[in-house]
Order: structure tokens, then C-alpha cells, then sequence
């Protein structure tokens, strides 16, 4: 069985889809969906979503990207994470891909996110793109190792995902192992230990080979897994079975 560790369910793209998208789950094996915030407006869709589906979890958290839209407080990141189903904090962290100039405020909504993370006792969903050496600097910096969490959709480099395994987090590879231009990516995940791995769709991106190209959901997780299985040499069993078992216990969600 599978677990698709970062969805966006809540989007508009899937409004009209959520029983199909569902039963699609049900038949590849994907017994459970993380369901990612990005604005704390957006949140209450996502919530409700997860607490109508017992095998749907939320998380509360605003986005790097999104920079006109209300900040989150430590006090509001606390409370929201507090409600039933909600199992970490983020998605939060870095981009200096798609922006650019004095983002001093990403920072600082980085360093409310880890507090309040730590404040609440819930790991952490980081993103980072173009960013990696702030990124692991305010880490260490505001003692995110205490909370722990994951680096979602990991496409940097070894010496990274080291850095990021040595702050006690779990590395999560989307559909992007499975493209065939990925060669640095498909090392990474040939070195990640199986017991600090998790897979994820990110849908609706990045859909895996053979889908590429298409929108992304949460039952094409398994071919993320088939590709990691292939690149180690390993049962697609034992991809499966790790990657599920890590995020029952980083994310405290029962079986």
C-alpha cells in the first residue's frame, strides 16, 4: 500500500472530482492523502475536506509564493494546527525562483512557521527552491530540529538532502525522479536511507511518467515508488511499505 504525503485536493481543479479521485485512490492502493495548506483564506476548503474523509489529512501553513495574502501569526499557526486532523505545519519555507528582490519577508514568515512548529509540536512541510542555503541556515537557526518535518518535493543535491537528514528531517520525492533528465535527482534518491523517505504527487503537478504531462492526483503515487524500487534494486514491497510506515509515524496519523 501507498501514501501520497503532499496533495493539494483542495484546489479548484479537483472541486467536482473528489469521489472519483477517491475510488481512483482506492484502486492503486493509496490509502491515505496529506492535503497541503498555502493561504490560511483557502484553509477552512482544505480542513473540510479532511474531515470528511477519514483518510485525508490537512496541514496549515502559507505558502513562500503567495505574498499578497494575510501573514500568519505564531498564535494562528498554533491554534489551526490544534484542530483534529491537522498534522503539521506548512507548506513553508523558501523560493527565490519565481521571485525575486528583497524578500526579507519570506524569511520571516519562514521563522513564524518553525516556531510556531515547534510551539505546537508538529513537523514541519519545507519547501525550497533556489534557496537551500538559506533555507538549511534558518533551520538550524531557529531550531527546527525539534519539530522535524520534511524537505516536499526534493530536487537539490546530495550534499542538501545530507544537510537536511543531519537536522533530523525526512526527504519526499515527487514525480520528477521518475522524469528521464532527473540523472542528479535519481542519485539522491539511490542514497536517502529508506527509513527517512517519503513519495508524494504534489497533484495537481508534476504528474509521474507515464502521465507527464497531465494532471496530477494522488493515485499515481505508487509510480513514484516503482521508479525509487527500480533505481535501488530493491521489491517495490519494501518502497511501499518504508515510505508508508514514515509518514504514519512523522505525521502521528494512526493506521
Amino acid at each position: 500500500m501507498f501514501v501520497d504525503s503532499h496533495c493539494h485536493l483542495d484546489f479548484p481543479d479537483f472541486a467536482a472530482e473528489i469521489p472519483a479521485l477517491l475510488a481512483a485512490m482506492a484502486s492503486a492502493r493509496v490509502t491515505h492523502a496529506l492535503c497541503i495548506s498555502v493561504t490560511l483564506p483557502d484553509w477552512p476548503g482544505e480542513y473540510r475536506l479532511a474531515q470528511a474523509h477519514p483518510n485525508l489529512y490537512a496541514t496549515v501553513g502559507v505558502h513562500p509564493d503567495y505574498e499578497d495574502t494575510p501573514e500568519p501569526s505564531e498564535d494562528d499557526l498554533v491554534a489551526l494546527a490544534a484542530q483534529p486532523k491537522v498534522v503539521a505545519i506548512g507548506e513553508t519555507g523558501l523560493d527565490y525562483y519565481r521571485l525575486s528582490g528583497d524578500l526579507e519577508w519570506q524569511r520571516r514568515r519562514f521563522r513564524t512557521h518553525i516556531r510556531a512548529a515547534r510551539r505546537a509540536a508538529r513537523p514541519l512541510v519545507v519547501h525550497t527552491r533556489a534557496a537551500a542555503a538559506d533555507t538549511l541556515a534558518i533551520l538550524r537557526e531557529e531550531g527546527a530540529r525539534d519539530a522535524g518535518g520534511v524537505m516536499h518535493c526534493f530536487t537539490e543535491s546530495w550534499d542538501v538532502a545530507a544537510a537536511a537528514l543531519d537536522l533530523g528531517f525526512h526527504i519526499s520525492f515527487s514525480g520528477i525522479v521518475t522524469f528521464r533528465n532527473a540523472a542528479a535527482l535519481k542519485d539522491v534518491a539511490t542514497r536517502v536511507p529508506l527509513d527517512r523517505m517519503l513519495i508524494e504527487t504534489d497533484a495537481p503537478y508534476l504528474a509521474p511518467m507515464p502521465h507527464r504531462g497531465k494532471r496530477n492526483q494522488p493515485a499515481y503515487v505508487p509510480f513514484v515508488a516503482q521508479e525509487i524500487a527500480r533505481l535501488r534494486g530493491v521489491p517495490l514491497e519494501a518502497v511501499a511499505r518504508a515510505t508508508s510506515d514514515n509518514f504514519f509515524r512523522l505525521f502521528q496519523v494512526p493506521r
